[in-house]
């Protein structure tokens, strides 16, 4: 069953193939901004039938609880796109941590919504999924990022050289780690 969440601008949902085409012009949209932070694309990623593919897998991690990816729109634009926000590489036993990406759309930043997305999307987490860690690996140039994390009460634990690559280069991240206090 896909989920959905509300805040009071946005609506946060698990989506499955039928999004596709919305997801696709989201990535349109963003291509060049989101360039900076993520890895290097195919022109293959561009096309409907790659993200077709790329949410059917994701519905099956999502399902299987290795992933767990939110999806953002606006409350007056149910069908548009603008954002992500994913908890990756769920580890549970004795870890019960994941990695927190987000994205958003190069026209809705500045306002407030990834902050917003994420205060709902980590309370998941936390209370529905019962996780005890959230990292999320930030380059150090990404100054937005840090001050989201920051603002969320994540801490800075350090710094990991060439962590991840980014648009073909390997590239030092600052880690940032919130804790459930609850759990």
């Amino acid at each position: 069953m896909m989920k959905i969440y509300e805040t009071q601008r946005l609506i946060l949902r698990q989506i499955d193939e039928s999004w596709a085409e919305e997801v696709l012009q989201y990535y349109n949209r963003n291509r060049f901004f989101l360039s900076e932070w993520e890895p290097l694309r195919s022109e293959e990623f561009y096309t409907l039938d790659f993200q077709k593919k790329f949410l059917q897998e994701n519905f099956k991690s999502n399902e299987n609880g290795t992933i767990f990816r939110l999806w953002i729109t606006n409350k007056h634009d149910e069908r548009k796109i603008i954002g992500c926000i994913s908890f990756n590489l769920i580890v549970r036993g004795v870890l019960q941590s994941c990695i927190l990406g987000y994205k958003l759309d190069k026209e809705e930043i500045n306002k407030g919504l990834i902050t917003e997305g994420m205060k709902k999307a980590i309370s998941v987490v936390f209370e529905e999924l019962k996780l005890h860690r959230i990292e999320a690996p930030i380059m150090p140039i990404n100054t937005a990022s840090i001050k989201v994390v920051s603002k969320l009460g994540f801490e800075n634990e350090g710094l990991s050289k060439k962590f991840i690559k980014v648009n073909g280069s390997w590239e030092d991240h600052t880690r940032w780690a919130l804790i459930n206090i609850n759990g």
